[in-house]
């Protein structure tokens, strides 16, 4: 059975990343089923270590308890096909995640980009950039204003590697092969257009093949767009996503990918927060 994870902590955030995954598994007809999990950050160890007195309970948990029967109600209710099961950790949210997603193959975890009580440390944080590279599950981020589902046209930043064939294997796993595939280049090295246009030809042919996906379109950005102050580059790769009316973007995270050779662990704060758009970050094995 596939299944999706969703960390959740009874936030607005948190709510618009469950209503976009269940949209996304009806919208597919697909047969994933939701894993949402709580994680208690913010237990003391008076709490936590029962061996001091074993019938201490700490009373955020059957809050969270109610919170989460809530949760699963209002998913019933508007959502009646879908399954969901609640799993509760205590500790750090990024280490819990790891561990569950390393017990099971989940297709994704599915996520908001911030939330009141530790989610928003999903994405901030002086090694988020190092957590997102070696997460072994994709992960897809749902800003606050991205509730509603929609994956018409299908964004990748392009640098004609393997590794995005693979991320493009794993969004199929989610998001079916039903859009429009919109490869972004960027001519770094200013290129003649006709070459690039030649390894597009080529590198088209070899995604249709590997993928089954049909609907490619192209667009080359000059380098020119990218030669800001550091701390601009979201703002740069934001404007084309809204330019090129993506509904959804595609991250490889692979050491020689585009991403990663325009992002640094400096601005991943402000890309985060600014990202217009749901962001899928594949988790790749390719090298070239």
């Amino acid at each position: 059975m596939n299944k999706l994870l969703i960390p959740v902590d009874f936030s607005e955030y948190s709510q618009g990343a469950v209503d976009y995954a269940c949209q996304l598994i009806l919208a597919n007809g697909n047969k994933q089923t939701l894993d949402l999990i709580h994680v208690f950050t913010n237990q003391s160890n008076l709490y936590v270590n029962k061996q001091l007195a074993p019938n201490l309970v700490d009373p955020q948990v059957e809050v969270a308890k109610m919170e989460m029967t809530k949760l699963k109600e209002v998913i019933h209710i508007k959502f009646p096909s879908i399954v969901c099961e609640a799993i509760y950790k205590s500790g750090n949210l990024f280490e819990e995640v790891s561990k569950v997603t390393a017990s099971f193959h989940y297709d994704a975890v599915i996520m908001g980009t911030k939330g009141t009580s530790g989610l928003e440390a999903v994405f901030l944080g002086s090694n988020t950039y190092d957590v997102m590279l070696n997460t072994k599950t994709p992960v897809l981020g749902i800003p606050k204003d991205a509730t509603t589902c929609k994956k018409e046209r299908v964004g990748l930043l392009c640098n004609f590697k393997k590794a995005e064939i693979e991320a493009l294997q794993q969004a199929i796993n989610l998001f079916g092969k039903d859009f429009e595939l919109i490869l972004i280049h960027v001519n770094k090295e200013d290129r003649d257009i006709k070459i690039i246009d030649a390894q597009f030809k080529a590198w088209i042919a070899e995604i249709i093949e590997s993928t089954g996906i049909e609907n490619i379109s192209y667009t080359v950005k000059s380098q020119v767009l990218y030669n800001r102050v550091l701390e601009n580059i979201s703002h740069a790769i934001n404007n084309v996503l809204i330019d090129e009316q993506i509904d959804v973007m595609l991250v490889t995270k692979s050491r020689k990918s585009l991403f990663r050779q325009f992002v640094g662990e400096n601005i991943v704060r402000k890309l985060a927060y600014q990202m217009p758009i749901p962001t899928f970050f594949a988790r790749v094995h390719a090298a070239k």
